[in-house]
């Protein structure tokens, strides 16, 4: 999709309150340090290094946001979280690092929905697990989430159905998609749905009059051609 293509570095910070306020809806990706997460994201948006993506995961530190937007409008913003439960980092880093995560992720304002990356061969972890009860509530309340299941070329068809029907079980309301960036599977239904996140339609507003006749139809409401260039966008 040509919208993930326009993303662009806007910023990176290390704790929470370096962040600068967003009025656009906020997208966050979030997963283990070894789950793929940068090559998705940079599979996403057809841009070979927006993400980094370190030979050594668990190297990234700080949050870094990404914009999005035609015509040098932004409309939306990517985080990306820095990747958790790395044996490598010393615990106190990794402690920071986890806290500064749950922060975010429980307090942003903007934050619209969250992708979890995951490897389906290792399936949700125990620190899957936690992450997933930290943003419960929000999910309760309408946030937006999903779980890629990234590498999805290492498993055959009949392992990809079994572990999707097992990580849904799981998704707490969420969505489930594979994903392979060598294959690109997934890739074009990922991609889509963060833009209906990012675009929500919105129900049309009754304007008829309270007379009893028949009113007509809202001039600004969603035509099935304006739902037709969404979906070619």
């Amino acid at each position: 999709m040509g919208w993930m293509h326009t993303a662009k570095f806007l910023t990176t910070a290390a704790q929470l309150h370096h962040l600068p306020p967003i009025d656009v809806p906020e997208i966050a990706f979030v997963g283990r340090s070894n789950a793929g997460k940068s090559t998705c994201i940079n599979t996403l948006t057809q841009q070979k290094q927006l993400a980094f993506a370190s030979k050594k995961p668990g190297r990234t530190q700080h949050i870094n946001l990404f914009s999005l937007g035609k015509q040098g409008v932004t409309d939306a913003v990517l985080a990306d979280l820095p990747g958790y439960g790395y044996a490598a980092v010393s615990r106190s880093d990794k402690v920071r690092w986890q806290q500064v995560m749950v922060n975010y992720l429980v307090s942003r304002p903007g934050l619209t929905g969250i992708v979890l990356l995951c490897d389906p061969r290792l399936g949700l972890t125990e620190l899957d697990e936690a992450l997933l009860e930290v943003v419960r509530p929000r999910v309760e309340e309408g946030l937006k989430f999903l779980i890629v299941l990234t590498k999805a070329d290492k498993l055959t068809r009949a392992e990809q159905a079994k572990i999707l029907s097992i990580t849904r079980l799981h998704a707490g309301g969420g969505e489930v998609k594979m994903f392979s960036a060598l294959k690109k599977q997934g890739v074009d239904e990922v991609a889509q749905l963060l833009w209906q996140w990012a675009h929500p339609v919105l129900p049309a507003a009754d304007t008829t009059p309270d007379t009893g006749t028949t009113g007509t139809a809202a001039t600004d409401a969603p035509t099935s051609a304006d739902s037709e260039d969404i979906q070619q966008n």
